[in-house]
């Protein structure tokens, strides 16, 4: 049986990584700070700022000025860019790529960790966390490098009078959301291709053929066959000795 506990250690790392990425994109998900739109009139916005969000836009007013003034933005607006629609979509399900592969890299190590026998799964686990790793990332690039072009654009959103903001805004700038949804989309791909570069489970697992020699009442047993006649080492056959031959007694 192979030993890998020593040649897992970049993964065990990668594993922790991807957790922290997995954190930081449930962040960017629900931060406010993706665009960050300057406006001119401050009657309604006393800070002269509104924070357009994948979810809610939020700005203080002079009737709270302590309190952010928010409205929820849903997919099924009308005025909602595709750019916003389609990153509420794919956020959503890098989370949810996330948590699966932070499962799928957990159980892989435990398998490299703590398993001592059966290791048939062992290439699927890390194959498949690599895989969801790398699949989370992509997910969350999409959405952040279309809204970091519309603002580059300075692209307009047709936002109903209730929101009290203009369609245009006097200047765009990208928001701290994107910056850390970037930053999380990195560090899940650097995870991944780790996970994918486990070398040891292409080169030392492709023989390995477990076998089930668990024994329910004593343990693990190895099941042995002797010849009932030994050789010498010169080649010659040995000799019975008839003092351990038994008479079957009629």
């Amino acid at each position: 049986m192979i030993y890998l506990a020593n040649t897992a250690h970049c993964q065990f790392l990668g594993l922790m990584v991807g957790f922290l990425a997995w954190i930081l994109i449930m962040t960017t998900n629900g931060m406010n700070e993706w665009r960050l739109w300057y406006v001119t009139d401050k009657s309604v916005i006393s800070s002269g700022v509104a924070w357009v969000g994948i979810w809610r836009v939020c700005f203080y007013s002079h009737t709270l000025p302590k309190f952010e003034n928010c409205q929820w933005i849903s997919i099924s607006d009308t005025f909602v860019p595709a750019e916003i629609s389609v990153a509420q979509v794919l956020m959503l399900l890098a989370v949810i790529c996330g948590l699966a592969g932070n499962i799928s890299a957990a159980l892989a190590m435990r398998i490299v960790y703590f398993s001592v026998e059966d290791r048939r799964n062992i290439r699927l686990a890390f194959v498949l966390a690599g895989t969801l790793y790398v699949f989370t990332a992509v997910l969350c690039l999409v959405p952040l490098g279309w809204n970091m072009s519309s603002v580059l654009n300075n692209s307009t959103i047709d936002f109903p009078p209730e929101f009290y903001l203009p369609e245009a805004p006097a200047s765009q700038q990208v928001g701290t959301a994107i910056g850390v949804g970037m930053l999380a989309s990195i560090m899940m791909l650097i995870c991944g291709l780790v996970f994918l570069c486990y070398q040891y489970v292409w080169q030392t697992l492709s023989s390995e053929a477990p076998r089930d020699t668990r024994d329910l009442l004593n343990g693990t047993w190895t099941e042995t066959t002797l010849s009932q006649k030994s050789e010498l080492p010169n080649g010659n056959q040995g000799i019975d000795n008839p003092g351990f031959q038994t008479e079957e007694v009629s």
